[in-house]
C-alpha cells in the first residue's frame, strides 16, 4: 500500500469475515492488504477517457456506419 491511510471499519456476515481472513491466511496477506488489491484491481477497470488521436479516428467513420457488419463483410472477402 502507497501514500496516506485512513482506517475503516466494514460489517459483514460472519461466513464473509471468516472466509476472508482464511483466503488472506491462505495467500500469506492481511485482510487489508486483499482489499486493498482488489480495490486497486476494480479502479484500473475502470472505463478509461479515449486518447486525442482514438478519438480523432473515431470520427473519421460515419454515424450511420454498421461497423460490425463492415467488419464481416471485411472478414469475407479477406478469407474467400
Amino acid at each position: 500500500m502507497e501514500g496516506e491511510t485512513a482506517k475503516l471499519t466494514v460489517r459483514l456476515p460472519k461466513q464473509d469475515v471468516e472466509f476472508a481472513k482464511a483466503y488472506a491466511r491462505a495467500h500469506g496477506l492481511t485482510v487489508t492488504e486483499v482489499i486493498d488489491r482488489y480495490l486497486r484491481r476494480m479502479r484500473s477497470r475502470e472505463p478509461q477517457a479515449l486518447s486525442p488521436e482514438v478519438e480523432f479516428l473515431t470520427a473519421l467513420a460515419p454515424a450511420d456506419v454498421d461497423a460490425k457488419a463492415e467488419y464481416r463483410r471485411h472478414l469475407e472477402s479477406k478469407h474467400r
